[in-house]
């Protein structure tokens, strides 16, 4: 290959354009990292290019030729996504190095530089990096060989190019690197290759156990081409059924790692002799593993009446091995399923046929088809399984998506994830065989959907007609039906109790012992009809609904469908014949009843039919007292149990013995009770009874005078007055249960709370006063204990929680202590939350000194305590006790007295070291403790010197701190001595000469001639040491004395930051909460987490960090701003000392940091945004905490009293590397116990673009070495010359500072089907490892104190919680983001509630916990064989978290709720931002409601816990939708009356005056309408957990921010997106953007977002309250009229004007001008393709229509039937116009609609005219609209004139006809086609803009008026950024950008 090459013999075969490359071209273009996927064999050359080119340029040259060559040969057409563009730009930089590289090459050839080089390489760095193996990082070894693996490639392709031969010293070389490098293959957590056994992990015996188990391949039939060494069982799995290689190299690791960790836990439970090898897997270890990931499966087998294959072998030597090939084969069919996870019964399918092959071929079986040996069916070939199991039925799933439409298809249209899988609960799916049937109806895609013909081609020749399996056991039809369907009990309930307590109040008194009447019991007994009508209307339902299934459904199914229409139809006639006809002529039996029962008169055969038809709900109360008896019959298979069970619902795989134990029954079925008495009488006493003496009024009234035509004269007892009274009031008794529920739950979770210990430390104060009981709290809860105990229940714990303090002599358990808590505020600092001062008197001594005799505090306990001391001693007059018992009232200030002087004796022993004055010391101190110990020291010393002492001893304690080698310093510190020892024997001591005179008697005696001159000898042997060598403990007890002598004010404040006071204070508090003991940490169950990533922010780039906004506010300012401490505490921890930045401007350090600390800028700023590396950082806590508590574990009594930090960084770099040093095998024990996985979907697509955020990713690897990223990689690779896409799952690692891949699985398609999250999950599931998972979203943080606690966490899954053992642990949240506005603060409180009080209640007493999001741990083998740990079905499953919670709930699971560890989540902070996903939520819940998920749970759950499963899911959006409905009843209810004149003729009766029941409902409305609901939980955990004045001070601020305006503005979200899901459809997945800039929305985006879900209802309501105010005769001149009407006005003004008064600058003039003119050019601009809704109104208003076009018939009908209201308006305003002069003919409002006719001609004339005239004849255009508006003057004079027209009447005509328009534009919107095919739809168009105009006039109006006035917009910022003024947030330069 000479250099000429590159511009002759390998040019691209056609020239390249310029215009096609040269736009990306630059050097980074042909950067290793920036590599098109199909090349991506080319990057490890580019990698080793760039790693030599600065030892040889010429060599790096070639290396990159050789790149191009193999790009060339790899793709020859440049056909792939980007090659050409890469391969142009790797073309220039060669032609550019060519010659340049020329000139430096040292040989004569570049062949003999390349074997040069070559030889230099290996002998000088390969081979002496393999000497060293032991102590060589593996990495680098790995590298080192793959480096020169390459470099002989490129030799060799040198060689061949100049016709050289290569050195026969190279070939040798080459042939051990090559060896070498195929067995240093990339590796995740275990390097199983041979030359790593030296490596930490692999010496662990539960490793080496496991490995030596999956290599016990004895007595398998291996294929002749598998004879490789080191094989294994999956290795003989993958040759016999054609797995794939990486997908067999992950799941072996997984394998051994589920081995090794369930050994290690069972050894050290079960095995108590020693005879048995470690080493030697147990047996209880592979049965706990198969029992968990089989018992699915087994359950399956069970269901469906078939064997399992688990067959076991009757050698007992061979039992392990068969156990483990059968877990092995099923994780190596999971790991390859790709999509097929989703539906777990299929992969039992695909299990149970491939273990049955595995059995045959085990045991030599021979078929009985064939009579040879049993084979496998789809053979052993490369790809096999994935060819030819799994794509065929990925396949299928695609083509189903396919008929989704991107979502815009019914439900019923296609077959989804649960329908596929459900196929496999019925035997029919053995139909399938195995192999698997092609021309199977399974397999069938029906003609229109099918993208090829082949499969109905192939089903015509072989004469078989398929048919589309249609959906199964279950239709998804969009309906409010299902509300009823779903929770027919519930609904049932309520109209019977509603039915019986209006007969009761409708009697007598209304008292509710009339039921004891005869006459009223026999009417109340009517409910059992309208029962029997209820039971039918579901009947028929049912059937309804479930028509489209039919298909797959069993006969006995469908039987039982018509069977109970049948009967139910029956009952509909027998109950009422019985109860009409059985009172005429009783006989016989009846007749003797009917004596026996005298006066009550029972009608006795009905009572007799309704006994009998009670029979079944009377067994179903028996069995829902006998839980256990239920779940039994339930799980049970037996014929007899599913015949009992099969009328009651049909017989499903899943939703089987659910059932709780009956003391959870009992706590729940209490609570509902309670609750239901509460509401029952709340709605009799409150809104029934009262309303019916007003309604016999109404009814026994005759009204004949009306006001306007009344269509219907002939009604009787006034029934449209009635309906109109009692519709509010109904909706109102079925919706205020959701209020009663909140209270109830308020109370019930505030009780729960508080027995769980929540809120007892909430104030440093509260922690002072606990702190010396917190080292044993730690110690109890974070410390494994030394002998396992059962921890302590009953009361006395319950209500409290005591630990033992640690005393002085345990030195270990105090070091134990220090180690946690010193790295808990350690970590404080290096996240920025306090200082270093801070830190210092936080921090605890590693080891107390064992001379002090004392437990040592933090600092900031004892801080001020000894001056205090010392001004109480020096004047202190009295008796020693006295002054001690003073002392000893503050413990803390005992405490450091003591310290104090055990300190200064121990400073004075250390810094002296002469003889003589040793002894003066000894001698002195020997007195004091002699004086302390005799009572008599106030009496022989006088205290009054004690300042001058302490004032120089604190003087030599700087010294010591300095410890300065300056001779001055000594000097200095010898006169301090000199001088602290003559203030103790002349100022203090009273005899204090005399141990001086004895010195000097004794010096005398030795030297006559000399006096002593202490501490200043000039001997060679100094008297003071000093200054000291530098010693860490030393140095640390120095600075702790100095901080307890000098800190002379109250260290209340510290820490000061109210971030960290919270955290401290919530982990200090949960060390006294109930948690499981913890156990070693190689004792612990092992886990991962899992963060799914998009294309969020990763890191913050210095671009967007200083990049400023439309009001010159940059993100880096802001937060400057908002965290002004924590820029104070980054600036000193940067600049390293506290002088230097105080000493500096903040504005020049500012520079210096944007100058010299870019990357830890970007960081700080990073960690405090909602950024993927703020996630991992919190994350990575947990393998920081683990290796900490190992060390703990693992470490010496002497190396754990030195410190885990010193240890550690005390070893040279040579033992860090070494895997037998505590480092590696802390290390390794962390690996083996965590692991973290981002799946970051994108990641390969921004690696090739070159995109920044592929750089961060790797950063954060590089970072954190054992952070592992999961993408999907998409390659364009041919096949029969036909270019097609292959997906791959990839996990890479950072090795050397580059991705390393690590598994490269090769997937059927696109992984990304369904709902993108959990299909990106899905596809990186199969990379994590351990028995947990925790799912975390990127918006999510970590805390290194919580991350403590894990293993705490994870024992909770090795014990029962009711009758089951955990399947998710729910965990807290604390949501970091409520300082940064209002909004920010009303959701950060909100969500609070939920995940503390809200969730506790919901998990305990409930039992209705489900998965809400993040960040929930899963039991990882539960879920991975139950379908994952989400849904993924498009559309259906949007909200796709709670769906795990359900799927695991409905298969036997069990979700607890663990408020002791909790983890940081974002929120969205702009009202826009809220509302979207507000909209998200209430568009998922609307899925929720049509799932099969909602319907099961609602059945096969028992009556209370049905109720609990309501009101906590979709029922809390059905009553937010009724909230809204209610007022829509009232006011359209009393706009009948008003302009009926029903109202004025019903107040001439003084009963009817005053409607307290209404007024009553309307109030219960506005408890839900104002958030008072979630006001009420958000008050009790505040006042739980911070206290209740706090709670009331906090609600106060929230109501004079005007929480309440955001409520009401969120109900009417989650009312207008739930409603319109159920109805239309439209659901979709709404990114709210996650920034936290606040920036002010224009007024067309805000008319956008708001204009259909809050403008056009606000309005209408607005409307109604007009007319309704102008037309009343009720309440005009009463408060009550006020208080009915004033939550409905503030609700009009809060839906209109929330989105303008909680906007940023909303109300500043200039910007208002700006949006005037942005809006006018948005309405304006037309639209067309292309055209962004954020451009053009058209464009807008097409897509805000787009629901319409896709929904069904029934959607369109309810669309017209609803818009039909708006006509009431014309309807009866017409008749109060003056000019109608009272005429009550029908003929008024048919000349009305004439008025209409004309006035729509004359606009459609205009228009017409516009179009066709304007142009050529504009003359004759501008004289028509001239005649037009001559008439039109002339035509509005005569009816002024003539007819009596008023200005009133034109006011009201606008009222009128304006409403009249609206519901045309509705109605022509539903008719869509209809009106495009009549040429009308343009001017439905602009008659849409027109009413869009006005509507934006109407709300722009009040908002420009407001703006003139200064003081509002300064209101409006004090209002939005109250919290952050209160931390001293400047708003008002950062909404103006000045700086």
């Amino acid at each position: 290959m000479a250099a000429s090459g590159a511009s002759t013999s390998e040019q691209p075969p056609r020239p390249l354009a310029r215009s096609n490359t040269m736009a990306n071209i630059s050097e980074s273009a042909i950067d290793s990292e920036v590599v098109p996927a199909n090349l991506r064999d080319v990057a490890t050359i580019l990698r080793v290019a760039n790693e030599i080119e600065p030892q040889s340029p010429r060599v790096a040259y070639l290396c990159r030729f050789y790149a191009f060559e193999r790009a060339h040969r790899l793709d020859p057409t440049s056909s792939g996504r980007g090659v050409r563009q890469f391969k142009t730009a790797l073309l220039q930089r060669l032609q550019r190095d060519g010659e340049t590289t020329l000139h430096l090459r040292k040989r004569k050839s570049d062949t003999r530089e390349m074997q040069s080089f070559y030889q230099q390489y290996y002998e000088n760095y390969v081979k002496e990096l393999a000497q060293t193996a032991d102590e060589t990082d593996r990495a680098e070894l790995a590298k080192a060989y793959q480096t020169a693996n390459v470099l002989f490639e490129v030799l060799k392709a040198v060689t061949q190019t100049e016709s050289a031969e290569v050195a026969p010293e190279i070939l040798a070389a080459s042939k051990d690197v090559k060896e070498k490098t195929e067995m240093l293959v990339p590796y995740n957590i275990l390097p199983l290759d041979p030359a790593s056994a030296h490596q930490a992990i692999m010496r662990f015996t539960e490793i080496q156990a496991a490995v030596s188990a999956l290599r016990n391949i004895r007595a398998l039939r291996w294929p002749r081409d598998n004879q490789k060494p080191d094989l294994d069982l999956l290795d003989w799995l993958q040759a016999t059924f054609g797995f794939q290689k990486d997908n067999v190299a992950n799941q072996r690791e997984h394998l051994i790692l589920l081995l090794a960790n369930v050994h290690k836990r069972k050894i050290h439970k079960t095995r108590t002799s020693t005879t048995e090898p470690m080493s030697k897997l147990d047996d209880e270890a592979v049965n706990e593993v198969m029992k968990k990931l089989f018992k699915n499966y087994k359950q399956w087998c069970k269901y469906l009446g078939r064997k399992s294959s688990l067959w076991l072998p009757s050698i007992q030597q061979d039992v392990q091995q068969r156990k483990i090939l059968y877990t092995g084969l099923y994780l190596l069919i999971w790991g390859e399923a790709a999509n097929l996870r989703f539906m777990p019964e299929c992969l039992c399918y695909i299990y149970h046929h491939m273990a049955y092959e595995l059995f045959g071929l085990l045991g030599g079986n021979v078929s009985t088809v064939t009579g040879e040996n049993i084979k496998p069916a789809y053979g052993g070939e490369e790809e096999s399984f994935l060819k030819k199991v799994v794509t065929p039925i990925y396949n299928v799933i695609s083509e189903e998506v396919k008929r989704n439409r991107k979502g815009t298809a019914k439900h019923s249209q296609w077959r989804n994830y649960d329908d596929l899988n459900e196929f496999f609960w019925s035997i029919d799916c053995f139909r399938l065989g195995w192999p698997m049937r092609a021309d199977a109806d399974y397999f069938y895609v029906p003609k229109e959907f099918e993208k090829h013909s082949s499969m109905k081609e192939t089903a015509q020749r072989r004469g078989h007609r398929k048919k589309w399996m249609a959906k199964t056991n279950f239709v998804e039809i969009r309906s409010f039906w299902h509300i009823f369907r779903s929770f027919d009990r519930m609904w049932t309930f309520y109209i019977l109790a509603l039915q019986a307590m209006i007969i009761i109040s409708w009697h007598g008194t209304g008292s509710p012992t009339e039921i004891f009447s005869g006459s009223v019991f026999k009417e109340v007994l009517s409910v059992f009809i309208t029962a029997s009508i209820l039971k039918f209307l579901q009947a028929i339902v049912d059937i309804i609904f479930s028509w489209k299934a039919r298909q797959s459904m069993k006969y006995r199914e469908i039987l039982r469908y018509i069977l109970k229409a049948v009967v139910a139809a029956a009952w509909v006639i027998i109950l009422p014949a019985c109860y009409v006809h059985t009172w005429e002529n009783p006989t016989g039996l009846v007749k003797t009843f009917q004596n026996w029962a005298s006066g009550w008169n029972f009608p006795s055969l009905y009572i007799l039919a309704v006994a009998i038809y009670l029979l079944p709900n009377a067994l179903a109360v028996v069995l829902f007292m006998l839980p256990m008896l239920k779940r039994c019959i339930e799980r049970s298979n037996w014929r007899i149990c599913n015949i009992l069970t099969w009328w009651q619902q049909p017989r499903l795989y899943i939703g089987r013995g659910m059932h709780e134990s009956f003391s959870s029954l009992f706590k729940y079925t209490m609570f509902w009770i309670l609750l239901l008495i509460s509401k029952l009488a709340f709605s009799y006493y409150i809104e029934i009874r009262p309303l019916v003496k007003p309604t016999k009024a109404i009814m026994r009234m005759s009204i004949g005078n009306y006001e306007w035509h009344e269509l219907f004269p002939q009604a009787r007892k006034n029934i449209g007055v009635v309906i109109s009274i009692w519709s509010p009031i109904i909706l109102v008794y079925f919706m205020d249960t959701q209020i009663w529920y909140s209270i109830f739950s308020t109370i019930v979770g505030g009780i729960y709370g508080a027995f769980r210990h929540l809120g007892e430390i909430r104030t440093l104060g509260m922690l002072r006063s606990r702190f010396q009981s917190l080292p044993g709290a730690f110690n109890a809860r974070l410390v494994p204990p030394v002998k396992e105990k059962e921890q302590k229940k009953g009361l006395k714990t319950l209500l409290s929680q005591t630990f033992d303090p640690v005393e002085p002599g345990k030195r270990q358990e105090a070091a134990k202590f220090a180690q946690l808590w010193n790295q808990v505020i350690a970590s404080f600092r290096e996240e920025d939350l306090i200082n270093n001062r801070e830190m210092n008197l936080l921090v605890v001594p590693y080891s107390s000194d064992p001379s002090l005799h004392l437990v040592q505090w933090p600092p900031f306990l004892l801080a001020s305590k000894i001056p205090i001391a010392l001004d109480m001693a020096k004047d202190f007059r009295g008796k020693d006790a006295a002054l001690e018992k003073k002392i000893a009232a503050d413990e803390y200030m005992q405490c450091a007295v003591k310290e104090c002087y055990e300190s200064f004796k121990h400073v004075l022993k250390s810094i002296v070291v002469g003889n003589i004055e040793k002894k003066v010391i000894i001698d002195i101190i020997k007195e004091v403790d002699n004086n302390i110990k005799e009572g008599t020291l106030l009496e022989n010393f006088k205290m009054s010197g004690l300042p001058l002492l302490y004032n120089k001893f604190v003087e030599l304690v700087e010294c010591l701190l300095k410890n300065d080698i300056e001779s001055t310093t000594r000097d200095k510190v010898i006169l301090l001595l000199q001088d602290m020892l003559e203030v103790v024997t002349e100022d203090i001591m009273l005899d204090g000469y005399k141990i001086l005179d004895s010195v000097q008697e004794e010096v005398t005696t030795n030297n006559q001639n000399q006096r002593p001159q202490l501490f200043a000898s000039a001997d060679p042997d100094p008297a003071v040491r000093f200054p000291f060598r530098p010693d860490e403990a030393w140095e640390e007890q120095i600075k702790r004395l100095y901080l307890l002598l000098t800190v002379k004010e109250s260290a209340m404040d510290v820490p000061s930051n109210l971030e960290a006071r919270r955290r401290i204070a919530f982990f200090t508090n949960s060390l006294f909460m109930d948690m499981p003991n913890a156990p070693k940490v190689r004792n612990m169950l092992p886990f991962s987490v899992m963060t799914p990533y998009y294309k969020e922010d990763v890191l913050y780039s210095m671009k967007e960090l200083q990049l400023e906004n439309e009001d010159g506010v940059s993100i880096l300012f802001y937060l400057q701003k908002i965290y002004p401490d924590e820029w104070k505490n980054f600036l000193q921890r940067v600049f390293d000392t506290e002088d230097q930045v105080l000493g500096k401007d903040e504005k020049h350090l500012e520079d210096e940091v944007l100058r010299s600390q870019e990357k830890d800028l970007r960081h700080w700023a990073s960690y405090r945004g909602q950024t993927l590396t703020r996630t991992v950082r919190g994350m990575m806590y947990y393998r920081k905490a683990l290796e900490l508590q190992s060390f703990l574990d693992m470490a010496k009594v002497e190396e754990m009293l030195e410190g885990y930090r010193s240890v550690v960084e005390s070893m040279t770099d040579e033992q860090r590397r070494s895997q037998r040093h505590l480092p590696a095998q802390l290390q390794a024990v962390a690996d083996m116990k965590f692991t973290y996985v981002i799946s970051c979907q994108l990641y390969g697509t921004q690696k090739i673009r070159g995109d920044p955020i592929a750089a961060d990713i790797l950063n954060l690897m590089v970072t954190y070495p054992s952070l592992r990223v999961a993408y999907i990689d998409e390659v364009v690779e041919k096949e029969k010359d036909k270019a097609h896409k292959v997906y791959y799952s990839i996990l890479v690692k950072a090795v050397n500072g580059l991705d390393q891949i690590i598994y490269r699985i090769k997937l059927p398609g696109d992984p990304i089907l369904g709902e993108g999250k959990p299909e990106n999950q899905n596809h990186a599931i199969i990379f994590t490892r351990g028995e947990a998972l925790q799912t975390i979203d990127m918006n999510q943080d970590n805390y290194l104190e919580e991350a403590f606690k894990m293993r705490n966490l994870l024992q909770e899954f090795l014990k029962k919680h009711g009758v089951r053992f955990p399947t998710i642990l729910g965990l807290r949240e604390h949501i970091f983001t409520g300082s940064v506005s209002s909004l920010a603060w009303f959701m950060s409180n909100q969500e609070t509630s939920f995940v503390t009080i809200g969730q506790r209640l919901l998990a305990s007493p409930l039992k209705v916990r489900f998965h809400y999001g993040h960040p929930d741990v899963f039991d990882r083998l539960f879920h991975l064989t139950r379908g994952g740990i989400s849904k993924a079905s498009k559309l259906i499953n949007l909200s796709e978290d709670i769906f795990a919670g359900f799927n695991s709930t409905l298969r036997q699971g069990n979700v607890t709720h663990h408020e002791y560890m909790q983890v940081g989540k974002g929120r969205d902070v702009g009202l826009n931002q809220i509302s979207q996903f507000e909209a998200k939520v209430a568009n998922g819940n609307g899925e929720q409601t049509l799932s099969r998920d909602i319907y099961r749970l609602g059945h096969r759950f028992d009556f209370f816990r049905m109720m609990s499963c309501y009101f906590t899911t979709v029922g809390f959006y059905f009553s937010s939708m009724v909230t809204v409905l209610t007022v829509y009843i009232f006011l359209y209810g009393r706009l009948y009356l008003v302009l009926s004149g029903l109202e004025a003729a019903m107040l001439r009766e003084a009963a009817l005056q005053h409607n307290s029941p209404l007024e009553a409902a309307l109030a219960s409305q506005s408890l839900v309408q104002l958030g008072l609901l979630m006001a009420l939980p958000m008050l009790m955990e505040i006042g739980l957990e911070r206290g209740f004045r706090k709670a009331l001070s906090d609600f106060v601020v929230m109501q004079l921010q005007l929480a309440s305006v955001f409520f009401t503005f969120s109900l009417g979200t989650k009312t207008h997106y739930y409603g319109r899901t159920l109805l239309h459809g439209g659901a979709k997945y709404r990114a709210t953007g996650r920034g936290f800039v606040v920036y002010h929305a224009k007024f067309a985006d805000n008319y956008r977002f708001y204009s259909r879900s809050h403008f056009v209802k606000g309005l209408e309501l607005m409307l109604l309250l007009i007319v309704y105010t102008v037309y009343s005769h009720s309440y005009r001149k009463t408060v009550v009229y006020i208080l009915i009407t004033y939550s409905m006005w503030f609700m009009v003004g809060t839906w209109l004007f929330a989105p303008f008064l909680f906007n940023p600058s909303g109300f500043e003039w200039q910007k208002i001008v700006d949006d005037w003119t942005d809006w006018n050019k948005w309405i304006n601009n037309r639209g067309g393709i292309g055209v962004i809704q954020e451009k053009s109104w058209e464009s807008w208003w097409d897509e805000e229509q787009e629901h319409l076009k896709h929904s069904g018939l029934r959607g369109r009908i309810w669309e017209i039937l609803l818009s039909l209201r708006f006509f009431l308006y014309q309807y009866g305003l017409v008749y109060h116009l003056n000019i109608a002069h009272e005429h009550r003919s029908v003929l008024v409002y048919g000349l009305s609609w004439l008025v209409i006719a004309v006035v729509l001609l004359v606009l459609k004339v205009v228009s017409m005219g516009r179009r066709r005239f304007s142009a050529d004849f504009q003359l004759m255009f501008r004289l028509l609209k001239g005649l037009l508006f001559i008439g039109f003057l002339s035509v509005l004079i005569i009816l002024i004139v003539v007819f009596g027209l008023t200005i009133a009447d034109l006011f009201v005509c606008f009222l009128a006809f304006m409403p009249t328009g609206w519901a045309f534009l509705q109605i022509a919107l539903a008719c869509r086609p209809l009106f495009q095919c009549c040429g009308l739809w343009d001017s439905v168009r602009a008659l849409a803009r027109s009413y869009e105009y006005v509507m934006g006039l109407h709300l722009f109006t009040p908002v420009a008026i407001l703006a003139w006035f200064p003081f509002v917009s300064e209101f409006q910022s004090r209002l939005l950024f109250n919290q952050a003024f209160s931390r001293g947030l400047q708003i008002s330069r950062i909404l103006t950008g000045r700086k």
